[in-house]
């Protein structure tokens, strides 16, 4: 169902103001509270002991869906797909859109799912329901607040990326998570990219050897979907208003990070980070709107490129980029590299010393076969269709198997921490031009002894 011109205009303007005020004090104020201060408040041991956390099982998974939009829907096509769960309750500001989700959910035979789109904090209604997980695809702003409510009524909580963009909101819900036994996962869908899935099964199994350096990042032309009047245009160009940082550090970093065993083994120590300057989303303005529309007159903070590295405790280093404001072909990077081997993507390609030809790349699609993860080689017919190649089907079919069993997830509340903790830190070594940043240990010391992620014994 289309949302009328009421209806689009009233949820734009919401969304313009409620960006704003998320956002009206993260700059330069929010960000002298981040960093090295956030890391001395929270000393302790977790609650459940910064191991991998086991919830009871749950044979079916009663959902409420927080944010029907463009991602949301997305998730809500692959739930009605897997065995095991069931959409019982759906949040949008938006009327039109819960009722096509209710729809959608009669059509393929479930119960119609209780509707809740009385404002903007009516997901705190939702979360009050007969529920066991509450699954977020909102705006930026309202990822933190939707999975508190959800933890504080006695839910387990899954959001799309970030899981928070202020470092004291990602120890919030590391501790609620802790304190109440309920899993807070970020479901970050690039782990489980085909390629991303064959790198670390690879590194799993010693083909790279002792792992030295990765880079990541997102490189991806956003300008024309920033400045649509719709979708993440509504809310996403905000950010770029009010902060200079590694704005969307997860797709990248997410993938390296897991073969890094970071959280199991290691974990990220310092960060420093730098931006260019602001062009791309100024100019972008001047050539395509007229001089009436007031987009020609917004101000940027944002730099073009941002580039961030970052070095583990184990001396590890990691490179982070992102760029999403310049005339430039799609890329994550991807890049892992061994003593004994070398990935990188766009386009995949590997080296691996005694096997490919001598200081030559290969295709990486010649060790798929070989080295294809089993999660793939189960669900590759599944998956066709969904989202992004399929990988969103498999984060969504993951955190339901697991939920299921009473299993750990593949992804946890300190990962999601982790990773997402380097927006923050990386505002704040920009500001400070370029000063290094420790990165908060969200485990408190338990990386040391927790065991490697492990899919499916891989």
């Amino acid at each position: 169902m289309n949302e009328s011109p009421a209806e689009s205009s009233s949820r734009r303007d919401f969304l313009a103001t409620a960006a704003a005020a998320a956002l009206a004090g993260s700059a330069l104020s929010a960000c002298a509270a981040e960093g090295s201060k956030a890391v001395a408040t929270h000393a302790g041991a977790p609650a459940h002991g910064g191991g991998l956390f086991r919830a009871p099982a749950i044979p079916k998974v009663r959902i409420g869906y927080v944010g029907a939009g463009l991602q949301g829907s997305g998730h809500i096509a692959n739930l009605l797909k897997i065995p095991g769960c069931e959409i019982v309750a759906v949040c949008d500001i938006v009327p039109a859109k819960v009722e096509r989700v209710q729809k959608e959910v009669e059509a393929a035979g479930f119960k119609q799912p209780k509707g809740f789109s009385k404002g903007p904090t009516d997901y705190e209604r939702l979360c009050q329901e007969d529920l066991d997980l509450v699954y977020t695809a909102t705006p930026w702003e309202f990822h933190v607040p939707v999975m508190l409510a959800a933890m504080k009524n006695g839910k387990h909580a899954a959001t799309e990326v970030p899981m928070g963009y202020h470092t004291e909101d990602i120890w919030s819900l590391v501790e609620t998570s802790e304190k109440l036994q309920k899993h807070c996962v970020m479901m970050e869908n690039c782990c489980y990219g085909r390629t991303e899935m064959t790198i670390l099964h690879m590194v799993r199994k010693g083909v790279f050897g002792e792992l030295l350096h990765c880079e990541g990042g997102y490189l991806h032309d956003l300008r024309a979907i920033k400045f649509e009047n719709a979708n993440e245009g509504l809310w996403r160009r905000a950010h770029a208003r009010q902060r200079n940082c590694n704005l969307y550090p997860t797709h990248g970093l997410g993938p390296v990070a897991q073969c890094m065993n970071i959280n199991r083994g290691d974990r990220f120590d310092y960060l420093v980070s730098m931006s260019s300057k602001t062009r791309g989303l100024e100019l972008y303005a001047k050539e395509h709107f007229p001089d009436s529309d007031p987009r020609r007159s917004e101000k940027f903070k944002l730099g073009d490129v941002n580039v961030s590295l970052i070095r583990t405790v184990n001396g590890c280093t990691i490179y982070l980029g992102h760029n999403c404001d310049s005339a430039r072909p799609y890329s994550r990077i991807n890049t892992v590299q061994g003593t004994k081997a070398i990935a990188t993507g766009y386009p995949d390609r590997i080296y691996i010393e005694g096997v490919s030809p001598n200081d030559e790349w290969e295709p990486i699609e010649k060790y798929t076969a070989q080295w294809d993860h089993p999660l793939w080689k189960r669900e590759e017919e599944k998956s066709k269709g969904a989202g992004h190649g399929g990988m969103d089907f498999l984060e969504d079919l993951r955190l339901i198997e697991n939920l299921n069993k009473g299993e750990p997830l593949d992804q946890d509340v300190y990962d999601g921490a982790a990773w997402s903790v380097m927006g923050p830190l990386s505002e704040r070594s920009v500001a400070e031009n370029g000063r290094p940043q420790d990165v908060p240990d969200f485990t408190r010391g338990a990386w040391k002894t927790r065991p490697p992620l492990e899919i499916l014994g891989v």
